[in-house]
């Protein structure tokens, strides 16, 4: 099968999509004998649920997850057991800290006064063309460096950007790739995975910089309590608490810090360019966000803003930022589907694909229809994860959610009420095959003043 796969690269998750739809949701892929690229791919909500919730405990990341992210180390997205048990619950309590939820907003408020707003005027003003995902993703770059390291890189770090985009890219191809060939690569240094090397390199020296200057900071402080930024949280972790924490270890910062970073950075910026580019191309939807900001705006309560919410929903639904999850059964099981997995197997759940199937979704999965998201009394209507799995489900539901989404409706809210955008024409808007649902070459528009 890995001819008509390699063919669809170009087009891969369009193509992924439409052989779940043919197949009944879940399908086994084979590649070449004794190259260890046999997965079965699932949408199946049946089976989501039974592996990311019901029957959580037999099925971590894997081994082979974590050979295949190992540039992120023991960061929380390729953590198992014991260690992502500690990083989740202290990961838990960072991002639920009142002071850190304030910092987010603090961050979010002046980088939107400071920098984006102007940088928006200018280009309505001397009508000029701007790549939107650039901007997002120099913006969240910004407000996540914040926030995880306590120093704004001012969007001049292009660096780290081209080092995360080859990063997520080459882990994309390390799926489809026998282990002992990419690895290989690896080793020569030859075409992406020459890129991913030295993305690492970019990393770490990055971050031997930061974690250096906080532990100095610490030192000449002496403060006990940690502060707010993710650094010096965990550079002050409870070890008593959390047992498998090693604040003292330099590389277990990095890697635990890298996660978050990512995260909050590609996440975020992949999410506001694609709903972006949907309202562009619905004018209606723009209309009623538009009235309902007028008409409910609180800033300090976005929650009253329903249609906005719906919106992003549904935005997240056709465009989920992360685009596909992997999973390994510890012993042999047999799915809700009738499918049998053997130990140690490769499991891919495309939530790209899960967001476009009919049987899931009804006949107007394909729709950009946010009214599917709100209750006839107005209320929002809330999906099961193993059907919405944009924040994933079960024990590893997304811990940043509620600040992801707060600050995303803050861009959101802050844009639409001044701004209009126009996407250049001849574009084509083809999302990069990665682990991050970018678009391929960005998205240029042009910016006018809202009147």
């Amino acid at each position: 099968m890995l001819p008509g796969m390699l063919f669809n690269i170009p087009r891969f998750f369009d193509w992924i999509s439409e052989v779940h739809e043919a197949n009944d949701l879940t399908f086994a892929f084979k590649g070449p004998w004794f190259s260890g690229t046999d997965m079965l791919f699932t949408v199946d909500p049946r089976n989501i649920n039974h592996m990311l919730s019901s029957n959580f405990s037999n099925y971590p990341k894997g081994p082979e997850f974590k050979k295949i992210f190992d540039i992120l180390g023991d960061g929380i997205v390729a953590a198992d057991m014991e260690l992502w048990e500690d990083l989740r619950k202290s990961g838990h309590a960072l991002f639920h800290h009142q002071n850190f939820l304030k910092l987010l907003v603090s961050s979010t408020t002046s980088k939107l006064n400071d920098d984006l707003v102007p940088f928006l005027e200018k280009a309505s003003v001397e009508n000029i063309v701007i790549d939107l995902q650039d901007v997002f993703q120099r913006f969240m770059f910004d407000t996540a460096s914040i926030l995880m390291t306590g120093y704004d890189q001012m969007s001049l770090s292009t660096e780290f950007g081209e080092a995360a985009e080859f990063t997520e890219e080459a882990i994309f191809y390390r799926h489809l790739k026998p282990v002992i060939l990419w690895r290989f690569q690896n080793f020569i240094g030859v075409g992406i995975e020459r890129k991913i090397r030295t993305a690492s390199e970019v990393f770490n020296r990055m971050f031997a910089k930061i974690i250096s200057s906080r532990r100095k900071e610490e030192m000449s402080s002496g403060k006990k309590e940690p502060a707010i930024n993710a650094v010096t949280y965990y550079l002050n972790a409870d070890t008593a608490k959390y047992k498998l924490l090693k604040p003292s270890n330099d590389e277990f910062i990095r890697d635990v810090v890298l996660s978050l970073l990512l995260a909050g950075r590609d996440t975020s910026s992949s999410a506001l360019t694609w709903f972006f580019w949907l309202l562009s191309n619905h004018p209606k939807v723009m209309s009623k966000i538009r009235q309902e900001i007028k008409t409910n705006f609180d800033p300090t309560d976005l929650e009253k803003l329903v249609y906005l919410h719906a919106a992003l929903s549904e935005s997240m639904r056709l465009y989920p930022p992360v685009p596909f999850n992997h999973k390994s059964p510890a012993k042999s099981d047999v799915l809700p589907s009738g499918h049998k997995v053997e130990a140690d197997s490769k499991i891919v759940i495309c939530m790209y694909a899960l967001g476009r199937m009919r049987s899931v979704w009804g006949e107007d999965a394909l729709d950009f229809k946010p009214e599917r998201w709100i209750l006839e009394n107005g209320g929002l209507k809330r999906e099961p994860s193993s059907k919405y799995l944009v924040f994933n489900a079960g024990p590893r539901t997304c811990m940043g959610k509620h600040l992801a989404l707060l600050q995303m409706k803050m861009v959101a809210v802050e844009i639409i009420q001044n701004y209009d955008f126009k996407v250049v024409e001849g574009q084509k808007i083809d999302p990069v095959p990665s682990v991050i649902l970018r678009i391929k070459h960005g998205l240029k528009v042009t910016v006018s003043k809202n009147i």
